[in-house]
């Protein structure tokens, strides 16, 4: 294309502004290059380190100014993954809250289909719900949610890797998570996330027992820890958002 316009006479200019629009279309190019999509893994935490208290309470960690970019983040992403833990503890709504006309398809990833019959993401007017699961499990439950509206796919084996081929193939090409640290870990392992995002509150909730962002990685020493690359903070009321790429 710029060959074309050179030949015609018309002046060129390139590499204006290259890094902010390498950003801007950062999930595009990353489809482009590995026929995936991009994966950003999205948490909230205190400053120990906890996505919520050891009794599974978890609303709110961060403030209402962080909550809200979160809304902006979900309006530019085409899908947003959870855990079937995170619908039965937290029964989220995965939505924009009107923030934007874009809603994006929220997937719930479960291989034992153990999910409530009521849930949020069971309505389906505002946003459409895609359920991944395992082959032949809870026929009873797969029929509730076709019934409801819900598309439900079957994986011979569901893993985060082969979730981010299948939505490629779907025609997606930026896909957050927003799971627990089970999932979580397993798609940081597969290399199903390429970018994070860490609401960090300056609260301390402590607890032995209290969840994490990332669940065990099989990492045994700090030298062997997954270091973030392009790394930057900003203040969002009185929480901050580190963000950087997974190198």
């Amino acid at each position: 294309g710029i060959k074309r316009l050179q030949e015609a006479g018309i002046e060129v200019l390139v590499g204006i502004e290259e890094a902010d629009c390498r950003q801007l279309n950062e999930a595009f190019i990353h489809r482009i290059l590995h026929q995936r999509p991009l994966g950003i893994l999205k948490y909230a935490m205190t400053l120990d380190g906890k996505i919520a208290a050891s009794s599974g309470h978890s609303q709110w960690v961060t403030g209402k100014e962080a909550r809200t970019y979160v809304h902006q983040i979900r309006a530019a992403c085409d899908a947003v993954i959870v855990g079937g833990n995170t619908v039965r503890r937290d029964n989220p709504y995965l939505t924009s809250h009107n923030l934007s006309d874009h809603n994006p398809l929220r997937v719930v990833m479960t291989r034992t289909l153990n999910l409530p019959l009521e849930a949020n993401l069971w309505q389906t007017t505002e946003a459409k719900t895609l359920v991944l699961t395992a082959v032949g499990a809870n026929p009873y439950i797969q029929q509730q949610l076709s019934s409801m509206g819900v598309e439900v796919v079957e994986f011979p084996s569901l893993t985060p890797s082969l979730v981010m081929t299948y939505l490629y193939e779907r025609g997606l090409s930026c896909i957050l998570w927003e799971c627990g640290g089970i999932l979580g870990a397993r798609a940081i392992a597969e290399g199903a996330v390429q970018k994070v995002l860490a609401f960090i509150a300056p609260k301390i909730i402590g607890g032995s027992k209290a969840p994490s962002p990332v669940d065990d990685l099989g990492l045994l020493k700090m030298t062997d820890a997954l270091n973030l690359e392009r790394v930057s903070c900003r203040q969002l009321g009185a929480d901050y958002l580190l963000e950087g790429y997974l190198s």
